[in-house]
């Protein structure tokens, strides 16, 4: 079966109010070619499931978000990300701020298909007290021990980047860390990822790259072939962070420069006029790899 299709086509697929899984972690190996696509697109009141990066600031300077379902927004190399934070102080979006545990927790809540996990994160916190939909559970075992019951978080569908892809749906993730993009998978109904390489099939899984392989491809529902792709985070060993690219992202916060950023690396709909935009093949693909 051909998976193949582009990131418009991915996102016409979405619908306004669904809950979204954003893979990746705050500056490294997001989908955002596939976010740029959110932006070019009408989609909105989006409920996000992400440990955020640049992917959460530019659906939050677009006004795309309902709510947000998060561990934290990170840019690493500059202090918060600006389009996120102006978002949040103005009230533009519920939040469920929690523990980088507990989110993963109620990622595996729901990859497992059960309605939540029991911990001991977030007790004594005031994460409780500004999530009061999170109950608390007693262990029915002789030690009634109280626990947090971390709720399931399920996905309608889940945004990932990957390094290798074939049409298939194979996927390859040659990143030192794959974070958790395997929970968010199992936990969404719809998978689509991006991929630096698309591949001959029968290429991508062989036996001596199967530890490579974080999920099946019975579970991808759409293959986008975006070379760069994740730029400007990183996905190593391809490329790096772009600080350049992140400090004028940054510092877009007026309408005027927010508009001059969205222009230029927002509207272009191929990976080729995106490439040329940020730089250029070459520059790109000597960006560092990060060293943390």
């Amino acid at each position: 079966m051909n998976k193949l299709m582009s990131a418009d086509a991915v996102v016409a697929g979405l619908r306004d109010g669904m809950t979204l899984g954003i893979g990746g972690w705050a500056t490294r190996r997001k989908p955002m070619a596939l976010v740029r696509a959110i932006l070019r697109s009408p989609l909105r009141d989006l409920t996000v499931v992400s440990y955020g990066g640049p992917d959460v600031g530019l659906l939050a300077a677009a006004g795309r978000l309902r709510r947000l379902v998060f561990g934290f927004v990170s840019l690493d190399v500059l202090p918060i990300d600006p389009h996120y934070r102006n978002a949040r102080q103005a009230g533009a979006f519920a939040t469920m701020e929690l523990d980088e545990g507990m989110l993963q927790l109620g990622l595996r809540a729901a990859s497992m298909r059960v309605p939540f996990l029991p911990t001991r994160v977030g007790l004594g916190t005031d994460i409780l007290r500004h999530n009061p939909g999170i109950r608390l559970v007693r262990s029915p075992y002789d030690d009634g021990e109280m626990l947090v019951a971390m709720p399931a978080l399920r996905l309608d569908a889940a945004l990932l980047h990957v390094t290798e892809a074939d049409a298939l749906g194979n996927t390859v993730t040659l990143s030192p860390d794959p974070f958790f993009d395997e929970l968010m998978a199992r936990a969404a109904e719809r998978v689509y990822v991006s991929c630096d390489r698309l591949m001959p099939a029968g290429t991508v899984c062989t036996p001596e790259r199967a530890r490579f392989q974080c999920f099946e491809r019975s579970l991808v529902s759409g293959v986008v072939e975006a070379p760069f792709g994740a730029h400007p985070t990183a996905s190593t060993p391809g490329y790096g962070i772009d600080v350049e690219h992140l400090r004028e992202y940054a510092a877009a916060t007026t309408p005027e420069l927010w508009a001059a950023y969205r222009a230029r690396y927002v509207d272009p709909e191929s990976p080729a006029a995106y490439i040329a935009a940020a730089g250029g093949t070459e520059r790109l693909a000597a960006l560092p790899p990060p060293v943390f």
